[in-house]
């Protein structure tokens, strides 16, 4: 039976790994090693069995070696995987700027992604109809964009024709991101 390691242990492979810029994730396929204690909650706070990571720099070490397989999360290093579970998406985009025609969101972990075509924002609206809009980070990580940089993003809106409909939606790097059908808006 394999030995799950602790978050010390994952934290000193991430050290290691990351020298340079980000891991290449994508590339490193290790074996299994069971679940850990761990969460990433809605707002974007990370729980290691049931308390508060409270060091940011270990926050953003730990989603450097984060990984998305399916619906499911892993912390991975070129020898070990360990699940986590994530309540909703890993990260929170908790600011943007307007910059050259893009619109470059800052995480709540300190990575900054432009929104494009590679990097699309979506909206998903819940069965009470509230929108939850997301943009993507990287492989398939995707951070939700927080309320009031939401309400930022609806003042740059646009109408415009998407798949045959009008959409009300946002620009960014040339790319048209719908958030709600025209006709559905409000006068």
């Amino acid at each position: 039976m394999a030995v799950i390691p602790d978050a010390n242990a994952l934290a000193e492979a991430a050290r290691a790994a990351t020298k340079g810029g980000l891991p290449p994730v994508e590339r490193w396929d290790p074996p299994f090693c069971g679940d850990l204690d761990m969460e990433i909650r809605r707002d974007g706070t990370w729980f290691y069995e049931g308390t508060p990571i409270g060091r940011p720099k270990l926050v953003r070490l730990f989603s450097t070696i984060l990984k998305r397989e399916g619906d499911s999360y892993f912390l991975v290093t070129p020898v070990e995987k360990v699940g986590i579970r994530v309540e909703d998406a890993p990260f929170v985009a908790v600011d943007f700027e307007a910059e050259d025609g893009a619109l470059i969101f800052l995480t709540n972990v300190g990575d900054r992604v432009r929104a494009d075509a590679e990097h699309p924002i979506r909206v998903v609206r819940d069965a009470g109809d509230e929108p939850s809009p997301y943009v993507m980070v990287r492989a398939g990580l995707e951070a939700l964009i927080d309320r009031k940089s939401f309400y930022r993003l609806v003042e740059l809106g646009e109408t415009r024709t998407h798949d045959g409909a009008e959409w009300f939606g946002v620009v960014s790097a040339s790319s048209f991101f719908p958030i709600i059908p025209a006709e559905e808006l409000p006068e």
